[in-house]
């Protein structure tokens, strides 16, 4: 029988042999094999004292949340507790990548009485792969560091209090590099560069869109989790409210996992923290609105059937089917050799189903306390490294319908071969989590120069009184700091969202520091970016599920006098 206190996922992979899950695309995401132990996430309230007593290491977060290690055979035993609401496995997240200054009217701004807006007295804190510390986009006019703390979740060393993951370092130390240009002193190093882009872009002193902020940088591990982020979030806020600061966090990371509705605890973690401090937190919608991996069906009386394309060299992979529990329909899959599989319900385990091309793995997940809807988790591995070239259709038959709405998304990111897909599919709801947290700045991506919206940029939706994305920032071929040194283009929402990130210090410089309005932040910044947005052109009815209610255009979002 399910526990119905953890979550999907992490039940199928207790219950999937370990030789099995580690042939999966996803199940032993936050599994150390080395110690037979677990990284999870869990919402809680009380305390935790039982657990410690258990010998569970522990990381307390923001607002009733935390992270575990803890071995394979106390999760059911911890789940028991009363304090326990909720357990959840990590996910992997990928990055968002795939001349905007001007395009953002990031001029003729309101003075501060120092001068011009630069985002002095905000912190922006970068999410991300590190950065090129080195990099002059990030010191002073004398040279000296304008970044407060790094932590790199990758160096195992002397972490942060309360953590126990990598390594934390303190303007000194880097001052202390810098002025010895010695990087043993502080070792983090921005291998991909993506992270030195992105913030190059939020707060680079000479080309960056805040360039007097304060700045934290958290590089995250690799691969990267859920759980990592939470965390790094959590200390980024932690930060700011110690050093009494306002905060602007930009997150370029993001994943597909979940039924997008903003349910899970990494969204509404990041909706919780969000309320702490004087905090704004802008995320990329991702860049899946062109991939063809997202496929939408409405049952009635007749068959739906879904197709999907596998692709030479795609790995192991893993396909979500999201559905009203009310709404009751048969399930089969025909494979590529035209065998007809059922995938019938099984309340009290995890099906294999072996094929010719490889074995599936089958859960039917239940409704939850934080969700109504129902998940069908798929997890195909191949027989050999890679499945074959081939057809997979998945036939919905309906029995007792009340909505019929099927979402079905295939993974984000480069997890598996970019041209497997559905040959019919549906890009809206394509964005990825966590940019569906409701408190948090969606923003999406546009091409400055066409001013049309960028293929790629994931799509939202329009729900009641939430709209996703809010907003779209240039996002296409954007100039920025290279990781050791010079200056490159890159192409992605993680572009755009530094836009807004550093939009959201300049206002809450403005707002809080100049002594104008104490409380722009958070959801009030994001109305103001929403009064001053531009519209684009051919996009005539907004909010849209595109570009949300128009671009970024800094300059109108002040309030006017």
């Amino acid at each position: 029988m399910q526990d119905q206190k953890i979550d999907n996922q992490l039940n199928m992979a207790l219950e999937t042999p370990e030789n099995v899950r580690r042939q999966s695309s996803s199940l032993n995401t936050g599994y150390d094999e080395e110690n037979d132990t677990w990284e999870v996430i869990i919402r809680y309230h009380g305390s935790l004292d039982n657990l410690s007593e258990m010998g569970i290491r522990i990381t307390p977060l923001i607002n009733g949340y935390a992270i575990l290690y803890l071995n394979q055979n106390l999760i059911d035993r911890v789940s028991e507790f009363p304090e326990i609401e909720y357990i959840e496995k990590p996910r992997e997240l990928y990055f968002e990548t795939a001349q905007g200054k001007a395009a953002s009217c990031f001029n003729a701004l309101p003075s501060a009485a120092s001068g011009a807006l630069g985002g002095r007295g905000i912190i922006i804190a970068a999410i991300d792969s590190g950065v090129d510390y080195m990099h002059p986009e990030f010191r002073n006019e004398d040279g000296s560091t304008r970044i407060l703390y790094l932590w790199d979740q990758s160096i195992q060393g002397a972490p942060p209090d309360g953590y126990f993951a990598g390594t934390e370092y303190d303007s000194s130390e880097i001052n202390r590099a810098i002025l010895e240009n010695d990087m043993t002193i502080v070792p983090s190093v921005d291998i991909s560069g993506h992270g030195t882009h992105v913030l190059g872009i939020a707060a680079g002193s000479l080309t960056g869109c805040a360039p007097q902020a304060d700045i934290i940088v958290v590089k995250l591990a690799t691969p990267t989790t859920t759980a990592d982020l939470m965390q790094a979030v959590n200390y980024a806020i932690d930060k700011a409210v110690l050093l009494n600061m306002p905060i602007a966090v930009n997150i370029s990371f993001g994943n597909s996992y979940g039924s997008h509705s903003g349910n899970s605890l990494l969204e509404t973690f990041i909706d919780g923290v969000a309320g702490v401090g004087s905090s704004t937190i802008c995320i990329g919608t991702g860049n899946e609105g062109a991939s063809a991996r997202h496929f939408v069906g409405r049952l009635g009386r007749e068959i739906v059937v879904a197709e999907m394309a596998v692709y030479e060299y795609t790995p192991s992979f893993s396909v979500q089917i999201w559905k009203n529990y009310y709404d009751t329909f048969d399930v089969s899959l025909r494979t590529p050799e035209g065998d007809v599989i059922a995938i019938n319900p099984d309340a009290s385990q995890t099906s294999q189903i072996d094929t010719e091309n490889g074995v599936l793995l089958v859960y039917y997940g239940q409704p939850t306390p934080y969700s109504e809807l129902q998940e069908i988790y798929i997890e195909f591995i191949p027989k050999g490294i890679y499945f074959k070239n081939g057809i997979w259709q998945f036939i919905f038959e309906p029995r007792d319908i009340r909505t019929g709405e099927i979402n079905m998304w295939l993974p984000a990111g480069a997890s598996i071969n970019t041209d497997t897909s559905f040959l019919v599919p549906n890009p809206n709801v394509t964005i990825t989590i966590p940019a569906t947290s409701v408190r948090a700045i969606s923003v999406g991506a546009y091409n400055s120069n066409t001013m049309q919206a960028a293929d790629f940029s994931g799509r939202g939706y329009i729900y009641g009184n939430v709209t996703k994305p809010e907003i779209v920032a240039p996002g296409v071929d954007i100039m920025s700091a290279r990781s050791e040194g010079g200056y490159e283009s890159r192409t992605g929402t993680s572009m755009a969202t530094p836009f807004v990130t550093g939009a959201a210090a300049l206002l809450m410089q403005w707002g809080i520091v100049e002594g104008n309005d104490d409380y722009l932040y958070g959801q009030k910044l994001k109305a103001y970016l929403i009064r001053g947005a531009k519209p684009l052109p051919g996009i005539e009815v907004y909010p849209d599920s595109w570009v949300g209610y128009g671009a970024l255009c800094v300059r109108d979002s002040f309030p006017r006098a």
